[in-house]
């Protein structure tokens, strides 16, 4: 199977990864990639382009790039160290990081420092990078879909809805994302799975016990040792 496959008029684009990877690593910061984050080649962007809106197109764009930037980093990335770098200026381009971190640390992030803000945001982000490093390894394969046309989300911004399967046929289960055009273009600000379990949501519980225990720094450092397992190979 190619690696880009247009089925229908929906022009479905189809990607192959690791059927072993789990939701909950996708859901880290999937959320959405070649590494120079020239998402596919021209010619498929222009024939996505003929269907899609304008507006569709770039919402899908930094979807597309980080899979390819998945793609590219399980195909070629030997080590998780290796693919965490390859990985890197995908993650950057299609998340909002900060956004993210703010809705899953919740009002609490208002009365951090500067200084706390910019630690836990350079944690979050290489927590994010890792957990992507360590979810799509050498020889891995399975199939992504992204669906050119997005919906509304019911409190602002788009849904880019995708699918993730087994080439061998098993089940396929929806991933979204959740996208918002700010100053710096469309970017993921959130990622649901199965449909309507939110990424956010869940890491509000996870991120709440670190804070109450150890603050900003606590868990800072509880990112950063999730963030040297992930890259442990």
């Amino acid at each position: 199977m190619p690696g880009i496959v247009y089925q229908d008029e929906s022009t479905i684009m189809i990607c192959r990864f690791s059927p072993k990877v789990t939701l909950s690593l996708l859901s880290a910061c999937l959320l959405t990639g070649p590494v120079a984050l020239a998402a596919f080649s021209p010619a498929a962007l222009a024939d996505a382009a003929a269907i899609a809106s304008p507006a569709d197109s770039a919402a899908v764009a930094p979807v597309a790039a980080l899979y390819d930037a998945l793609k590219a980093a399980q195909k070629t990335g030997k080590t998780a160290q290796q693919r965490a770098t390859m990985i890197a200026p995908a993650v950057d381009h299609a998340f909002d990081l900060e956004a993210i971190l703010r809705r899953s640390v919740g009002v609490r992030y208002n009365s951090l420092s500067p200084s706390d803000r910019t630690r836990l945001l350079g944690s979050f982000r290489q927590f994010t990078i890792a957990h992507y490093a360590a979810s799509f390894k050498p020889q891995a394969q399975a199939a992504f879909t992204i669906s050119s046309q997005t919906r509304p989300n019911p409190t602002g911004g788009v849904i880019v809805d995708t699918t993730i399967g087994g080439t061998d046929g098993g089940d396929v289960v929806p991933i979204d994302y959740i996208m918002t055009n700010g100053a710096s273009g469309w970017r993921i600000t959130d990622v649901l799975l199965n449909a309507h379990i939110s990424q956010v949501a869940a890491q509000r519980s996870d991120f709440g016990g670190a804070l109450s225990q150890g603050g900003a720094n606590g868990l800072a450092d509880h990112l950063d040792d999730k963030t040297a397992h992930f890259l442990h190979d």
